[in-house]
């Protein structure tokens, strides 16, 4: 290794290296990844930025990686799964390999669930099984529900559907379940009542939160999908539910976005632990980055 390896190799994808900064979402990578980038500097610490796929990385010449907009890895599945295991015998990963293989399959929910995290009540429906959409939402008591892959992101093939709906997507749904293994959720109103919350936990304590809701029409919450971002002020049952949530897993991850919505007075169901590169809207909160900088510091020394 060289004399002064990189300390922090800010991970993104190779749509995102030269990001357009005329194009908003492009921007707004950039400049959360900035906030980061410049927080990791305020401790001291060397920082370049990558695409995790790049070819010519070297990831022995840094000391640790830190997991940023790599979007494109459930579509490059193939690749980043091996990509994974190389990368991190060569340097230390944040979140580390262990909990990414754990959190990039939604079936982690089910281990959550036993642990006595409440869940969105979801069905699993494992490759090459013979289900129905009919048959599950019968068997549950179900009339809207969600269906979608349990190794995904960004709403990809994410599908709402109703009692009346139903017949229409059943072959959709045949389909994806003999290419992969797919969830099926209840579908929770409070999504477009009230919207999705998203608090961010750092080292086991949450730092801030958001709020987000779907464009009129839609049930997709994410803004690449006309979803809308809402500052958001956490009270003290939020925040117990996203830090006993983290606290869940099988062990203490650097970061985590906890998305969950509120039922009732006091009452959440965990959506998704976002573990591998979730956004964490720093710039709804730019001290967070700190706190993140601080964190991965102190976890270097």
């Amino acid at each position: 290794m060289n004399a002064n390896p990189i300390d922090v190799v800010i991970l993104t994808e190779d749509r995102y290296v030269q990001p357009d900064r005329d194009d908003w979402y492009q921007a707004q990578i950039a400049h959360e990844e900035e906030l980061v980038a410049c927080a990791l500097a305020d401790q001291g610490l060397s920082v370049a930025r990558r695409s995790w796929s790049d070819p010519r990385m070297d990831w022995s010449q840094c000391r640790s990686a830190l997991f940023r907009s790599t979007w494109d890895y459930f579509d490059r599945f193939a690749e980043f799964s091996p990509w994974l295991e190389r990368v991190s015998a060569a340097t230390r990963l944040f979140n580390d390999a262990g909990l990414i293989r754990w959190n990039v399959d939604k079936h982690y929910l089910a281990d959550l669930q036993a642990r006595e995290v409440a869940i969105v009540p979801t069905r699993f429906v494992e490759r090459g099984e013979a289900a129905s959409l009919a048959a599950i939402m019968a068997s549950e008591g179900w009339d809207d529900i969600v269906f979608k892959p349990a190794v995904s992101g960004a709403a990809r093939l994410t599908f709402r559907v109703s009692a009346a709906t139903v017949a229409e997507h059943e072959l959709v749904f045949a389909r994806c379940v003999a290419q992969e293994a797919m969830m099926v959720q209840v579908f929770e109103p409070a999504v477009l009542d009230h919207g999705e919350l998203s608090l961010i936990v750092i080292d086991g304590r949450s730092t801030h939160a958001i709020r987000k809701t779907p464009r009129a029409g839609d049930f997709r919450v994410q803004d690449d999908h006309g979803g809308t971002v809402h500052p958001h002020e956490p009270d003290a049952a939020e925040r117990a539910f996203a830090e006993a949530a983290v606290a869940a897993c099988p062990s203490l991850p650097l970061y985590a976005r906890v998305d969950f919505v509120r039922i009732g007075p006091g009452v959440f169901r965990l959506m998704e632990l976002e573990l591998v590169e979730p956004e964490l809207f720093f710039r709804f909160h730019p001290p967070a980055a700190q706190v993140l900088a601080r964190a991965l510091a102190e976890k270097l020394r």
